[in-house]
């Protein structure tokens, strides 16, 4: 019995080696888990934040780049947590496989209830509401961030004049620098507050008007985007000269003229492809039409001047071969006078004390044949010829307040072309009383032009346009003293970029 019990135990020992024998061990795989975490806005790595995973693994943080790495991590399908204070939790997922790498990216981002708004600006100068300031300005105002966030803040600029918008932006200051303002033009003007994680914040709006100009002594135009601009010019303590731009750069403005009596300024504007008489005040406010059904014309439109009557009631302009008078409140548009032989006629001066006497240049169609005389509107007889039937190009009359000289100027070169190109533009005073026509010493380089010239209020010194001769070129204005023997270069540069000067 026991043998029968011993053999039944030693085949059930065999039976199970066998069964063991039969069976294999599955073995789990590893791999690696790779990734990088970078801010959702910025694109920028974003160190420390807590990597683990689902199923549960090794728990790492990222490095100054961003990246971390599980290694070794059991293949399995895994939900991988990226966690940093500041920003939302995050959740990819990724499988691992055996011998293989998984890779994972995260764009984080920041966590609105962590991420608090910038205090909302609070403007503080230029002073609300306050009235001739500096067209030149400084902007101030405080703010601050609630935490580490850069903050951007926007200035927006907005011109009454104009009705245009500019907006200025700097990172984390709170001071910024406007130039070139326009005169006696009020601003509205409003800063807002971005972190970049929340809804911008706005500044109240504030509002200022810059300094009115009475009157400045010099006016030129400057051309800026293909259109001409009237700027105002103001002598400065460094005995330099601060700019004033009066009319704006969106409309083709030009010829300045200021009358002393009115306090205005009388100027051309295109409108509409047709030029008209226009004035304004002397700061550039209140711009009035005075040209109807009868606008200026003639040869070459940046050619033609105009001038105010003595007593700066009215404005004479000429319209090809006709001058007219116009009230300075454009009513009682007269023909005052028309050329005998149909000759155009492109300028006209006046004196300061005798109202009867005028000075006209006219040409023909193609801006030559040129004469320059003095006329009596009364009778209408010529009264002085100055230039008769020139070749070449001439022009920029100025009478002087007596009426006894007269400045014009005289391309020496004499040429006749299609592109009335001048070559060699000089000064001449010629005097009534005695005949004689001086050239004026002037520092005028050969390839030079001087033009439009015009006298001084004291008559002492001449302003004048000087520019190279070939096309396009850049001019600048000059003054010259007429009491110097200008051995010394004494030609003083007034203002660049700038032509069609008037002082008054």
């Amino acid at each position: 019995m026991k043998i029968k019990r011993y053999i039944i135990s030693i085949l059930i020992i065999a039976i199970g080696f066998y069964s063991c024998s039969e069976d294999t061990i599955d073995l789990i795989g590893q791999g690696t888990l790779t990734g990088r975490v970078v801010d959702d806005q910025s694109k920028t790595p974003i160190a420390n934040v807590r990597i683990s995973t689902n199923p549960a693994s090794s728990t790492v943080f990222t490095d100054e780049e961003g990246r971390f790495t599980i290694e070794p991590i059991a293949e399995d399908d895994y939900a991988v947590q990226a966690e940093l204070d500041r920003y939302v939790t995050a959740f990819e997922a990724v499988s691992v496989r055996a011998n293989q790498i998984g890779n994972v990216v995260f764009e984080m981002v920041v966590s609105k209830t962590a991420n608090s708004s910038p205090i909302a600006p609070e403007l503080i100068a230029p002073i609300d509401n306050s009235i001739g300031v500096e067209l030149n300005t400084t902007f101030i105002w405080s703010s601050s961030a609630t935490d580490s966030d850069d903050i951007t803040y926007d200035l927006e600029l907005r011109n009454t004049f104009s009705n245009t918008k500019e907006v200025y932006s700097v990172i984390n200051d709170t001071i910024l620098t406007v130039a070139n303002l326009n005169l006696g033009t009020t601003y509205f003007w409003q800063v807002s507050a971005n972190d970049g994680g929340n809804e911008k914040v706005l500044s109240q709006v504030g509002q200022f008007r810059t300094i009115n100009l009475d009157r400045a002594p010099f006016l030129f135009t400057r051309l800026e985007n293909g259109n001409s601009v009237i700027y105002a010019g103001v002598e400065s303590e460094d005995n330099g000269y601060t700019e004033y731009q009066l009319t704006s750069s969106t409309t083709n403005s030009f010829r300045p003229r200021a009358n002393a009596e009115t306090s205005k300024i009388a100027f051309l504007r295109t409108q509409g492809g047709i030029v008209h008489l226009f004035t304004m005040n002397a700061d550039g406010s209140n711009v009035q039409k005075l040209s109807g059904s009868i606008p200026v014309n003639g040869f070459r439109l940046s050619e033609i001047d105009f001038a105010w009557s003595q007593n700066g009631s009215k404005i004479y302009y000429p319209n090809f071969d006709k001058l007219y008078s116009i009230g300075i409140n454009g009513s009682g548009a007269a023909l005052i006078y028309q050329t005998p032989d149909g000759s155009l006629i492109s300028e006209v001066a006046t004196s300061e004390f005798d109202q009867d006497v005028i000075a006209i240049k006219t040409n023909n169609i193609n801006g030559y044949q040129t004469n320059i005389y003095t006329l009596n509107l009364s009778t209408q007889l010529v009264l002085n010829r100055v230039l008769t039937n020139y070749d070449g190009a001439a022009g920029g009359l100025d009478l002087d307040a007596n009426g006894n000289r007269i400045l014009y100027t005289i391309d020496l070169s004499g040429s006749q072309n299609e592109q009335y190109r001048i070559f060699e533009s000089r000064v001449f005073i010629y005097d009534f009383n005695s005949g004689i026509n001086l050239q004026l010493d002037a520092d005028v380089d050969i390839g030079e032009n001087d033009l439009d010239p015009r006298w001084s209020p004291s008559e002492g010194q001449v302003v004048l346009t000087r520019q190279a001769n070939n096309l396009n070129s850049t001019p600048s204005i000059y003054s010259i003293d007429l009491n110097s023997n200008n051995s010394s270069n004494d030609d003083k540069l007034l203002f660049s970029n700038a032509s069609m000067p008037d002082w008054e």
